[in-house]
C-alpha cells in the first residue's frame, strides 16, 4: 500500500479545502502584462495583445496557476508600464505580472510567487569600461527603462538614470554614445539585442538578483491569493517552470 508523508497529506488537505471555497459564478481576474521578454511578450512584438497572443515563461506559469486554481481570467498586454501598473493598483479584480516586489511596492498589492527570476545588470559596449561595484558606475551616464524596477533601484542608490519610454531605446543610445551603460535585466537585454540584430554588447556589472511575482489589487479576496499560491507550490514541486517549459534558457 502506498504511503504518504505528512507534508503531502497537508498539501492535499489544503487543495481540498480551497477547492470547496465558493467564488461568485462570474468571478474573473483581469490580468495585465507588458513586453518583458522572455518572461511575457506579444507573439507579434506589438504593444497590444490578448490572451493566446501572449507568450513567455511567466505567461505560461500564470496560465497554469489559474487553471489549477479553478479561477477564470482574461489577459491583456499593453503599453506603457506606468499605465498598467497604476490601473492594477487602483482597480478591483486586477492583476499584473511580471513584477518585482520591492519594499516600496510590497504594501500596495497582494502577491503570488515567485514565478521567475532575473539579474539586474549594467550593459556596455565590448571593450568598454568594466566595473567592480555599483558605486563606480556613478561616474558614468546610465540609461534605463522608465519606472522599471531596475531604474527605481538605481534611484534609491542615488543615481539619476536617463529613463527611456522603451527599454529597447537604450540599445540605440548605447551604440550612439549617448549613454555609457544600459541598466537592464538579464536575460531581457539579450532578447532585445537579438531582436534588433544588435551586437557588440557585454555585461559590465551584475548587481542584484530579483524575483518576479504576480501582483494583485488589494481588493482581491484572500481566497483567490491562497488558491493561486497553492497551485504555484504544487507546480514547483512537480518541476514546472523555466527549465521544464523553456530548456533552451537553462
Amino acid at each position: 500500500m502506498r504511503r504518504y508523508s505528512p507534508f503531502w497529506l497537508l498539501l492535499g488537505l489544503l487543495f481540498s479545502t480551497l477547492a470547496q471555497a465558493e467564488l461568485p459564478r462570474d468571478y474573473r481576474v483581469v490580468l495585465l502584462t507588458e513586453n518583458f521578454p522572455p518572461f511575457n511578450m506579444a507573439v507579434n512584438n506589438k504593444n497590444f495583445a490578448r490572451d493566446a497572443n501572449i507568450q513567455g515563461i511567466s505567461a505560461d506559469i500564470v496560465r497554469e496557476m489559474f487553471k489549477r486554481a479553478g479561477i477564470d481570467y482574461n489577459l491583456t498586454l499593453r503599453f506603457p508600464w506606468d499605465r498598467i501598473y497604476q490601473q492594477t493598483m487602483n482597480t478591483p479584480n486586477h492583476g499584473l505580472f511580471s513584477t518585482s516586489m520591492s519594499e516600496a511596492r510590497r504594501p500596495l498589492f497582494k502577491w503570488v510567487g515567485p514565478i521567475a527570476e532575473y539579474q539586474s545588470v549594467l550593459v556596455g559596449l565590448q571593450g568598454g569600461p568594466r566595473l567592480d561595484n555599483l558605486e563606480q558606475a556613478k561616474a558614468y551616464r546610465i540609461g534605463a527603462y522608465q519606472s522599471a524596477a531596475v531604474s527605481q533601484y538605481l534611484e534609491r542608490q542615488g543615481f539619476t538614470p536617463q529613463n527611456a519610454l522603451r527599454d529597447q531605446a537604450n540599445i540605440r543610445k548605447l551604440q550612439g554614445g549617448q549613454i555609457d551603460f544600459w541598466a537592464t535585466s538579464d536575460p531581457v537585454w539579450r532578447h532585445y539585442a537579438k531582436e534588433q540584430g544588435a551586437s557588440g554588447f557585454s555585461t559590465a556589472l551584475s548587481f542584484e538578483t530579483s524575483q518576479l511575482y504576480l501582483a494583485l489589487n488589494k481588493d482581491i479576496p484572500d481566497e483567490v491569493v491562497e488558491r493561486l499560491q497553492a497551485a504555484l507550490e504544487q507546480m514547483r514541486l512537480e518541476g514546472y517552470g523555466t527549465c521544464a517549459k523553456n530548456p533552451e534558457l537553462c
